[in-house]
């Protein structure tokens, strides 16, 4: 058998092989993104940045965070928003104070940033 045979043999064998092989993808499930329901003792507001005025950048950014028994900020992650005006969001949740639970407390906190007049 001459090896240009052999290539087509393996190959259609591997095509069969793959044809009668079936592979089911599973999605994700989708994370829970319910508004943080935890009240804030401090908030603190993020300033515009000045790229974002030059730029006329407005929009919302999107938080998932993670409250500890304590108040205070466990975690924090992005979900959406304009990179320049996520910086200023992060900084300012980072000040924020809740109220002490008896547990974790998880949700979203947005934070909407509009142009200056």
């Amino acid at each position: 058998m001459s090896l240009q045979k052999m290539r087509r043999w393996v190959g259609s064998g591997l095509l069969g092989l793959a044809a009668t092989t079936t592979t089911t993808v599973h999605p994700l499930p989708a994370l829970a993104q319910a508004t943080l329901t935890r009240k804030a003792k401090t908030k603190v507001m993020p300033p515009y940045p000045e790229l974002a005025k030059q730029m006329n950048i407005t929009g919302t950014v999107k938080l998932m965070v993670v409250v500890a028994p304590n108040g205070s900020l466990k975690d924090a992650k992005v979900v959406g928003g304009n990179p320049i005006l996520v910086n200023a969001a992060m900084d300012a949740l980072k000040k924020w104070r809740f109220e002490p639970a008896n547990g974790e407390s998880s949700g979203t906190v947005e934070f909407k940033f509009q142009g200056q007049n």
